[in-house]
C-alpha cells in the first residue's frame, strides 16, 4: 500500500493545489491521488470521466481535505490487507498477521463514525457516513472472501477485481443456483458416506471438509463453458478425486466401485494397472446451462503436482491442434494441496511458464483444497510465508482466499476466477480454506498429533448441513421448501447408491487426437525385430536440404553461421554427405511437410546447447529471427521449437502432457547436458517409464540427452544411462546410443511412422556432432529405416575374426581409429545403436556369424554404470566380458589428463590380445 502520510501531514493548500494541478493536467498527480480526485462527484462525470478545467466541478468549500484523505487511505489498506482479517478459517481462529486496518492507524477515530464523507464516491455509495463505508469494505474484503491482489501492476485488471469484489459479489443468487449447489454439496457429501459405509478403514483420501469443491468445480465448468470453452483439463492429487470423478466427470459409481472391489478388468497385455486415486478419466457433460463440454483429468501418481506440468503441456497441445491455438476455448485447472502447494518446487517452474511464448496455455485456474495441514504437518511447519498461495504473486496472478463452509462465497469466487481467466487469460488462484475430516487416509488417525484440532473438526457440521441451515434461516418461502425438497432428496440418493442402483455411463464423442490414439495398438516384441521403412525420396531431401540453406534477402546471419551453412553445401556438393544437424533438422522438415507437428524445447536449443543446430538464425544488424524450418513448403506446420526457462522437471512434464494429447506430434525436450535430466527424475519415473503400465496411455516423448566421456568432468559426461536402462521392461521405453546422421533422422522419423508410441530416450553425442565419421551419404536417407545394430565393415573375414568389441555411442569412432591404424582385421567393432528393446535377433546373428570370437562389451562408463549391468542380466543368449573404467561413486574425473589415462587403459585393453 502506498504511504500517503506526507499529504496527511500536508497543510490543506498544498492540496488544494493538487487538486488544481489535476484540474488542469490529471496526468500531473501520481495515479492514485488521481484516482481519489476523480472519485468526488463534482470531479465525475456520469460516464466516469474526469471532468478538468470547469468552473462547476470546484471542490465544495470547507472541504476536509485531510479526512477525506484520511478514508480514502482507509479504503486502500481495506483493499489491499483486507484479505488479512478475512474470515476465511472455518475450524479455528486466524493468525494476527498484523493487517493495521484499526481507525487509529489512519488517524480516524469513533468520532468520525456518522460523518459524512466524499471519499464514498470511490466505493459507488455517494458521500455516505465512514459506518457506511467500513460496512461496505468489510462485507468487500473481510467478511467470507479476502483477495490479494495489491502486487499486480495491470490497472484494468486491478479495477475490474475492485469491481468484483465491491459490486459484482453483492448480486443476490437465483433461486435456481441456490439448488445447484445444494445438489452438488448433497452429491459430495452422499458419495463419501456411502463409501464410508461400504469400504470401511479403506484408502479413499476423503473430501470431507471440502465437499464445497465440488460445488465449486461446477461453477467453474459452467461459467467457462457460457464463456467460449470447448474443453477444461483437470490435474489434481489425491484428496477429493474419487468425489471428482463422480460428481463433476461423471464417472459411474458402478465403475469406481469395481475398482475398489478389485473386480475391474485389468489388461494384462497393457500393464499393472495403478491405484484407484490415481487414474484418469474423459468425459463430455452438460452444464447446468445446457452447454456440453469435454472434460479431462490427468491421471497421476503420489508425487504431489507432478502432474502440474502435463495437464498446461496436454492442454498447449489441444489448443495448437483442435483450437488453432485460441486458448480461451481450453481451460486447465490445477487442483492443489496447501502443504503441496506451498512445499513443491515443480509448481514455481509452472508458475514461470504462464507468461512465456513456449508454454503460454492462456491462464490456468488453481484451486486449493486447503484443509490446513500435510499429513501429520501444521501449517506453522510447512511454510514461512502467510499463505501457501504466496509464490502467486510472483506472477501477478490474483488469489481468492475463501471460507469452505460458505457455500455460495465458494461458488462466487469460482464463477470470477473464470471470468477473470477469460477476460485476461492469465492465471489465478482460489484458496478455499477448510479441514480434513478423517486423517491422511481413513485408518489413520490425526488426534496423535492434532488433538486440538481434531476436536473441533469432530463437533463440526459439513458444508451441506451448514447450507442447508443457512437456506432455512436466511431463504425466503421457496428457499426452506427447497432445503426440505433437497434433503428428502439426499436421502433418497444416498439409499438408490447402497443399493447398487445402476448409472449410465455418459455418452461420449471422441476428438480428432483421441480418433488417431484409438487407431494405434499396442507394441509386441516381434515389433522391434525390425524397424520400419522411414527413408523419403533423394529429390525431397535435395530439395529440402536446399530451403534449409537458404534465408531472405534482407536477413543478414553472423558471418561465422554463413560460413558454417557453406561449408555444409559444400560437403553434400563434394562427397554427397549429410552432417549430423543437417540431418536432424531434415528429420523434422520431412515430417513437418507431412502435415504433423514436431515442437522442441530445452534449454539453448535453437542454436543448439554445442552451437550445431542453428535451427533458428539471427540478423547480426537488427537480432530478428529466421526459423530455417518454416520455410520447405507454402502449406506445412510451422516448426515450434522454444528456449525453455531453466528447469528440467517441469518443461519435460510440459512436453510429456503436450505429447500425451496428440499421437500425431514429435514433441523432444533436450537437455542442456544429459547428467542435468536428473532434476526431472520425477516425470522420468512416475510418468516416461510407468505411464503405459499404470495409466494405458501411450506416449512418443523424446529426450536428447548429450552424453559422452571428454574430459568434462562429472556433472558433463554421463546421462545415467544406467538409470534408464533400469528402468526397462515389457517394451515400456526405446533407448538408443546412435553414431550416425542417418539413423538419428530415421529414429526420429520411426517414431511416428510405429502403429503405437514408446518414449525414446537418445544418449546424443557432444564432440562427435562434428566428427566426419558421423555423417552420411545421401543414399542413407533415400533407403531403409533405423538400423538397431551396425555389424563391422573393416573385418571383411569373420573366420579371421578372434574378438569382438560390442559398444555404443561416442566410443566406437576411437576403437574404429584404433583398429584401423594397426589394420587389426582380427577384431570386429560391432555398435548397438539401439539398447532396448535388446535387438536380440540381430545379436544373436551376429554372434553366430562371429562364433570362434570372444566377446567383450565395452563402454566408457565406470562398471557401475551404464549398459554392463544391464547387458549382463538381459543378453543371456551371448557369453561377454566386460571392459569399462573402474566402479566409482562419481560418473567421471574432473582432471583431464586422468581421463585421458582412464580412457587410452579402454582401448588398450580392448585391443590386448
Amino acid at each position: 500500500m502506498k504511504d500517503f502520510s506526507y499529504i496527511t501531514n500536508s497543510h490543506p493548500a498544498y492540496i488544494e493545489n493538487l487538486y488544481q494541478e489535476f484540474v488542469k493536467d490529471p496526468s500531473a498527480v501520481d495515479q492514485d491521488l488521481r484516482k481519489f480526485f476523480e472519485g468526488f462527484d463534482f470531479a465525475v462525470t456520469s460516464n466516469g470521466t474526469a471532468a478538468t478545467g470547469s468552473q462547476s466541478s470546484a471542490p465544495a468549500a470547507g472541504t476536509d481535505w485531510m479526512s477525506e484523505i484520511r478514508v480514502y487511505r482507509l479504503i486502500l489498506g481495506y483493499r489491499n490487507k483486507g484479505h488479512l482479517l478475512a474470515k476465511t478459517n472455518p475450524i479455528r481462529q486466524r493468525k494476527d498477521r498484523g493487517a493495521n486496518l484499526e481507525l487509529s492507524f489512519f488517524g480516524l477515530s469513533e468520532a468520525d463514525m456518522d460523518k459524512t464523507f466524499q471519499a464514498g464516491n470511490l466505493l459507488g455509495l455517494g458521500a455516505t457516513s465512514l459506518r457506511n463505508i467500513l460496512a461496505h469494505l468489510q462485507q468487500s474484503y473481510s467478511g467470507s472472501v479476502g483477495i490479494e491482489f495489491k502486487y499486480i501492476s495491470d490497472q484494468k485488471k486491478v479495477d475490474w477485481l475492485v469491481a468484483e469484489m465491491e459490486k459484482g459479489f453483492k448480486v443476490p443468487i437465483a433461486i435456481e443456483k441456490k439448488k445447484r449447489i445444494l445438489e452438488k454439496l448433497n452429491q459430495g457429501v452422499m458419495f463419501e458416506k456411502f463409501l464410508h459405509t461400504k469400504y470401511i478403514g479403506q484408502k479413499r483420501f476423503s473430501l470431507e471438509g471440502g465437499e464445497t469443491t465440488i460445488a465449486a468445480l461446477d461453477a467453474v465448468i459452467t461459467t467457462a463453458a457460457n464463456n467460449d470453452v470447448q474443453e477444461v483439463v483437470i490435474g489434481m492429487a489425491h484428496r477429493g478425486r474419487l468425489n471428482v470423478l463422480a460428481n463433476v466427470m461423471g464417472k459411474t459409481y458402478e465403475q469406481i466401485f469395481s475398482e475398489f472391489e478389485g473386480t475391474a478388468a485389468i489388461d494384462q497385455t497393457m500393464g499393472s494397472g495403478d491405484v484407484k486415486y490415481h487414474m484418469g478419466y474423459g468425459s463430455e457433460v452438460q452444464t447446468a446451462d445446457n452447454k456440453t463440454i469435454h472434460l479431462k483429468l490427468m491421471p497421476n501418481p503420489s508425487h504431489l503436482e507432478a502432474v502440474d506440468p502435463v495437464v498446461v503441456g496436454f492442454a498447449r497441445a489441444k489448443a495448437d491442434v483442435l483450437y488453432k491455438s485460441d486458448f480461451d476455448r481450453i481451460l486447465p485447472i490445477l487442483i492443489h494441496g496447501d502443504a503441496s502447494v506451498a512445499g513443491q518446487g515443480v509448481v514455481y517452474e509452472v508458475l514461470q511458464m504462464c507468461n512465456l511464448q513456449g508454454y503460454y496455455t492462456g491462464g490456468t485456474i488453481h484451486f486449493v483444497i486447503n484443509n490446513q495441514i500435510g499429513f501429520t504437518t501444521d501449517f506453522d511447519d510447512a511454510r514461512s510465508a502467510d499463505y501457501c498461495t504466496s509464490a502467486a504473486a510472483m506472477v501477478q496472478a490474483p488469489v481468492l482466499h475463501v471460507n469452505g463452509d460458505d457455500a455460495e462465497a465458494v461458488v462466487k469466487c469460482a464463477e470470477i476466477a473464470t471470468r477473470y481467466r477469460q477476460e485476461f487469460n492469465s492465471d489465478i488462484f482460489i484458496d478455499m480454506v477448510c479441514y480434513r475430516r478423517h486423517g491422511h487416509n481413513e485408518g489413520d488417525d490425526p488426534k496423535y498429533t492434532q488433538p486440538q484440532l481434531y476436536a473441533l473438526i469432530d463437533k463440526h457440521q459439513n458444508p451441506r448441513e451448514i447450507y442447508t441451515q443457512f437456506l432455512k434461516e436466511n431463504g425466503e418461502p421457496d428457499a426452506q421448501e427447497l432445503a426440505k425438497e433437497m434433503e428428502k432428496k439426499f436421502w433418497a440418493d444416498l439409499q438408490e447408491r447402497l443399493d447398487e442402483v445402476k448409472q449410465h455411463p455418459l455418452p461420449y464423442n471422441y476428438q480428432q487426437p483421441e480418433l488417431v490414439w484409438k487407431s494405434l495398438r499396442k507394441a509386441g516384441e516381434s515389433d522391434f525385430d525390425q524397424s520400419p521403412v522411414t527413408a523419403i525420396s533423394e529429390s525431397q531431401v535435395k530439395s529440402m536440404f536446399d530451403r534449409l540453406m537458404q534465408w531472405p534477402a534482407d536477413f543478414k546471419p553472423l558471418k561465422k553461421v554463413e560460413k558454417l551453412l557453406q561449408d555444409k553445401i559444400k560437403l553434400l556438393d563434394s562427397e554427397q554427405k549429410i552432417d549430423w544437424a543437417t540431418a536432424e533438422l531434415l528429420a523434422y522438415g520431412s515430417i513437418l511437410t507431412e502435415g504433423n507437428i514436431v515442437r522442441m524445447s530445452g534449454q539453448d536449443v535453437k542454436r543448439g546447447t554445442f552451437s550445431h543446430r542453428h535451427a533458428v538464425l539471427r540478423d547480426e544488424d537488427n537480432n530478428k529471427e529466421y526459423n530455417r524450418l518454416d520455410h520447405f513448403q507454402e502449406q506445412q506446420e510451422k516448426f515450434r521449437i522454444y528456449n525453455s526457462l531453466l528447469s528440467e522437471y517441469g518443461v519435460l512434464g510440459f512436453e510429456y502432457g503436450y505429447a500425451m494429447a496428440n499421437p500425431n506430434a514429435l514433441v523432444i525436450w533436450e537437455a542442456q547436458f544429459g547428467d542435468f535430466c536428473n532434476g526431472a527424475q520425477t516425470m522420468i519415473d512416475q510418468f516416461l517409464a510407468a505411464g503405459e503400465q499404470k495409466w494405458q496411455r501411450q506416449n512418443g516423448v523424446v529426450m536428447l540427452l548429450p552424453h559422452g566421456y571428454e574430459g568434462q568432468g562429472p556433472e558433463h559426461s554421463s546421462a545415467r544411462m544406467e538409470r534408464f536402462l533400469q528402468l526397462c521392461a515389457e517394451l515400456n521405453m526405446v533407448v538408443t546410443n546412435i553414431t550416425t546422421a542417418s539413423n538419428l533422422f530415421h529414429a526420429f522419423r520411426r517414431q511416428l511412422a510405429w502403429p503405437f508410441r514408446k518414449p525414446l530416450i537418445n544418449f546424443s553425442p557432444k564432440a562427435n556432432l562434428r566428427n566426419p565419421n558421423t555423417y552420411s551419404h545421401i543414399s542413407e536417407f533415400s533407403g531403409g529405416g533405423f538400423k538397431e545394430v551396425i555389424d563391422d565393415a573393416f573385418a571383411t573375414d569373420a573366420a579371421e575374426v578372434k574378438k569382438v568389441l560390442l559398444c555404443s555411442g561416442k566410443l566406437y569412432y576411437e576403437l574404429a581409429d584404433r583398429q584401423q591404424k594397426e589394420n587389426r582385421k582380427d577384431i570386429a567393432i560391432v555398435r548397438m545403436e539401439q539398447l532396448y528393446p535388446i535387438p536380440q535377433k540381430q545379436l544373436d546373428a551376429l554372434y553366430k556369424k562371429y562364433s570362434k570370437a570372444t566377446w567383450f562389451w565395452v563402454q566408457e562408463e565406470p562398471l557401475n554404470m551404464g549398459a554392463a549391468a544391464f547387458l549382463k542380466m538381459n543378453l543371456n543368449s551371448i557369453n561377454f566380458g566386460v571392459i569399462s573404467r573402474n566402479a566409482s561413486a562419481a560418473t567421471a574425473t574432473g582432471y583431464s589428463k586422468v581421463h585421458a589415462q582412464e580412457q587410452a587403459e579402454i582401448i588398450e585393453t580392448a585391443f590386448a590380445i
